[in-house]
């Protein structure tokens, strides 16, 4: 057993590490459900795989914040313990691939590194035309690749995983409670 059992062929660049914390996320954005979130979950970890920071998504109002993403949020709390060198050195990993403002959250923090799980065509097709997640087309490598300074990419990785906890959400009205 090599730990990449569902990646698919060509995108098995991934480690064994890059798998166990793209599961962990994932498993993040299962407890980001079970709390009444959106099932979308983040964190960064340094170059030897210490996690340094952890989100779930709170972006909904009344309680939440549009603007407040897993991967925006984790991005942030990595910010304000970690130096930019120190943050080009670690990987964020996200059970969904990161919206365009996150992406954006990701290169102005100095992430050198993106690893996720659910693409943004595979989001929509669970999300439809729900009202809380109006998708934007606009792939984060597209988004990177605008910038002055590399940032890679693996994903979709584990995708099947991924969408678990998306199955029947976007169906109902659940919102967030905390």
């Amino acid at each position: 057993m090599t730990g990449l059992e569902g990646v698919p062929p060509d995108k098995q660049g991934a480690s064994a590490r890059d798998l166990a914390l793209l599961r962990q996320a994932i498993a993040l954005s299962a407890e980001s459900r079970a709390r009444g979130c959106h099932p979308f979950a983040a964190l960064v970890a340094d170059e030897n795989g210490h996690v340094i920071a952890t989100a779930g998504n709170n972006s909904m109002p009344p309680q939440g914040d549009p603007t407040q993403h897993a991967e925006l949020a984790a991005a942030a709390l990595a910010a304000r313990v970690l130096t930019p060198e120190q943050l080009a050195t670690c990987t964020l990993y996200t059970s969904a691939e990161p919206c365009c403002m996150c992406a954006g959250a990701i290169y102005w923090c100095n992430i050198g590194r993106v690893v996720y799980g659910l693409s943004e065509d595979k989001l929509l097709e669970l999300t439809g035309a729900h009202p809380e997640n109006p998708t934007l087309s606009l792939p984060c490598r597209q988004v990177f690749e605008t910038g002055q300074r590399p940032v890679e990419v693996l994903g979709p990785l584990l995708e099947d995983e991924a969408a678990q906890p998306h199955q029947g959400f976007w169906t109902t009205n659940d919102s967030c409670h905390g």
